[in-house]
């Protein structure tokens, strides 16, 4: 078996984290994250479902999560994954677009699975260089060629991170799990809240968001989290400020989702900060 590697680096110039991963079989849970994901399936075939949406996905398959696009993916025919992606933040995002558009708005993709042998040729050749550090403005201009393309051929220019309105129950809960994601909180405290059944909550929150309320929460968890290791704050105290039971669970789930442990993330930060010195 081909073991597995797991790189990651984060490029201060362009003010973007890069992965790859190769001869990965971990199956990823259904999540979100807090930012744009921009990769391709170098090697593999993963059978993804995205925003209640089914995909098979393989080399040279460009993929697109706009921020809390619910997704999950899992091995198909047991062949391992090579995958490289960017991660752009949404205020990153933001300049991006006016800088590209001369206006301001956050870009929605349409569609989470794109076939663009271009455009993924051209996004693995500025992933090497993210990869090896490089510092020439190629680099530079090939990213905004390649955001170019995506923003005025693939999104829509007005960012909806929900493509229906979710009802006003829903919504309370949501609002709720963000302001309070680090405390003990029960599906009978949700239920209460929304003044609805603890049934009928689960299966309008999940139709709705495409992800269950306790997927829900600890994707809030984790993007905290990952705020708090780039501040070079330790997994334990981590583990403590984002509502984790302990760290072993917390260090678990962050593998589940992220990819890397929670030190393997914290020190492509400590790798920068020595850089800057």
């Amino acid at each position: 078996m081909v073991p597995e590697t797991r790189t990651v680096c984060f490029d201060a110039d362009l003010n973007i984290e890069a992965y790859s991963f190769k001869g990965i079989r971990q199956k990823f849970p259904t999540h979100f994250h807090e930012y744009y994901v921009i990769g391709f399936i170098e090697n593999g075939r993963r059978e993804l479902f995205c925003k209640n949406k089914h995909y098979i996905v393989e080399r040279d398959t460009l993929i697109i999560f706009n921020p809390q696009d619910s997704h999950m993916c899992q091995q198909l025919d047991n062949q391992p994954l090579d995958y490289r992606c960017i991660n752009i933040s949404v205020d990153n995002m933001q300049k991006i677009v006016r800088e590209i558009t001369q206006k301001t708005y956050l870009p929605y993709f349409t569609e989470p699975v794109l076939c663009d042998s271009e455009l993924v040729s051209a996004l693995h050749d500025l992933h090497e260089m993210l990869m090896h550090q490089e510092k020439d403005f190629k680099k530079d201009e090939l990213f905004l060629l390649i955001m170019e393309e995506l923003i005025f051929e693939h999104a829509d220019t007005i960012f909806d991170q929900n493509s229906i309105e979710p009802s006003a129950e829903i919504k309370i809960i949501c609002d709720f799990l963000q302001a309070n994601y680090s405390e003990n909180i029960k599906l009978n405290d949700l239920s209460q809240l929304a003044n609805i059944s603890k049934y009928h909550l689960l299966r309008s929150f999940t139709k709705q968001k495409g992800i269950s309320p306790y997927c829900y929460l600890e994707a809030i968890r984790i993007s905290a989290a990952k705020k708090l290791l780039e501040q070079q704050c330790s997994p334990l105290n981590v583990a403590l400020q984002t509502g984790f039971s302990d760290q072993s669970h917390f260090s678990n789930f962050f593998k589940r989702i992220i990819g890397l442990t929670p030190k393997q993330y914290m020190n492509i930060f400590i790798t920068e900060t020595k850089h800057k010195k």
